[in-house]
C-alpha cells in the first residue's frame, strides 16, 4: 500500500461503524467511508465534538449538520502546496488526501527529470496533482468537465504562489479533449487520469470504466511523448484490482517504452489504531 504519511495538516483521527473522524487543519468532521465495515470500538467524546457530521439519506445522498460555528471554507497545506477545503453536499472536502503519495513521487519524477515536463492531467478535479506538477517546475495541462471544479484548481494554484507558472485549464469533456490534441500533434511527457466509475458525457455518451478505460488509455498513447516520464491511473471504482490496471499499463506503455510499473492500494494511516485505512487504488508506469 502507498500510505500518505508525511501529512501535518490533515490526520484520521479514528474509525468505526462505517464512518471516520478527520481533522482537516483545526476543523473536525465526520464522515461516511463504505471501506469502514469494522465496528467503533467506543464513541468517546472525541466523536461528538466535531464541526461537521455528514448524514447519509436513506433516499441517497446526505447532508452536513454542522454542529459548530465553520468558516464557508479555509485553507490546509501539505508541505508547500495550499488547498481550499470545503464541505459540499456530496460529503467530500474538495481534495483527497490520500493522493499526497502521488504528489510526492511525481515531483521527484519531474524535478529528477533533468529536462522540460510537459504534464497532462485529465479527470482533474480540484488540482491536487496539478499544483504538485507546477510546483516540481512542469507545465501543465489541466482538464476537467466541470467548470466549478476548474475554478477552485485554479484557485489551489494561485493559493500555493504558482500563478506565475505554465499552467493552462480546459473546461472540457476529456475525450473530445484528448481526440483534439491527437489531431492537433499535441504531445506530453506525462499523463495522469482519475476516471470516474460511471459518467456521461456531454451528448448522452455513457462511462463505465469497466468497459471504457482500456480504450481510453490506448487513445492516450496517441499524444504521449517519444520519451515519456511517467503515466499514473488512479481508481476509487470498487471491484477492480490494481493488478488491473498494472495488466493495462504492460498491455500499453511497458509495451512499447519498456520502463517500469508499479500497482497497489493508496490509503492514509489511523492514528488511534496504526492501522491503515485504504482509499482507492493505482498503476503506475515509469521510465
Amino acid at each position: 500500500m502507498y500510505v500518505a504519511q508525511e501529512w501535518k495538516d490533515y490526520e484520521v483521527v479514528d474509525t468505526g461503524g462505517g464512518e471516520k473522524l478527520e481533522r482537516w487543519g483545526d476543523i473536525v468532521l465526520r464522515r461516511p467511508d463504505p471501506q469502514i465495515i469494522w465496528p467503533l470500538s467506543q464513541e468517546t467524546a472525541e466523536w461528538r465534538d466535531v464541526h461537521g457530521h455528514y448524514h447519509r439519506s436513506s433516499s441517497g445522498g446526505g447532508s452536513w449538520d454542522m454542529k459548530k460555528p465553520t468558516p464557508e471554507r479555509w485553507t490546509i497545506s501539505y508541505g508547500p502546496l495550499k488547498f481550499h477545503i470545503k464541505p459540499t453536499s456530496f460529503k467530500h472536502t474538495g481534495l483527497f488526501p490520500e493522493q499526497a503519495a502521488n504528489w510526492s513521487w511525481m515531483m521527484d519524477k519531474i524535478k529528477g527529470a533533468g529536462r522540460p515536463i510537459s504534464v497532462l492531467n485529465l479527470f482533474a478535479y480540484t488540482g491536487g496533482a496539478t499544483t504538485a506538477a507546477a510546483y516540481a517546475g512542469a507545465s501543465v495541462v489541466h482538464v476537467d468537465a466541470a467548470k466549478g471544479m476548474v475554478q477552485w484548481a485554479k484557485e489551489n494554484v494561485q493559493l500555493s504562489g504558482l500563478a506565475d507558472r505554465p499552467v493552462r485549464f480546459i473546461t472540457d469533456d476529456v475525450f473530445k479533449f484528448v481526440q483534439r490534441e491527437q489531431r492537433r500533434g499535441n504531445r506530453y511527457d506525462a499523463i495522469i487520469m482519475d476516471p470516474p466509475s460511471y459518467g456521461r458525457g456531454p451528448n448522452g455518451e455513457t462511462w463505465k470504466l469497466e468497459e471504457s478505460l482500456y480504450p481510453f488509455l490506448e487513445s492516450c498513447m496517441s499524444i504521449i511523448s517519444d520519451q515519456p516520464l511517467f503515466m499514473l491511473i488512479n481508481s476509487y471504482t470498487t471491484g477492480i484490482s490494481p493488478t488491473v490496471l498494472r495488466n493495462m499499463l504492460s498491455m500499453t506503455m511497458q509495451q512499447k517504452y519498456g520502463g517500469q510499473i508499479s500497482a497497489g492500494e493508496i490509503g492514509l494511516p489511523i492514528t488511534r489504531s496504526g492501522l491503515n485505512l485504504p482509499c482507492g487504488i493505482l498503476g503506475r508506469w515509469e521510465a
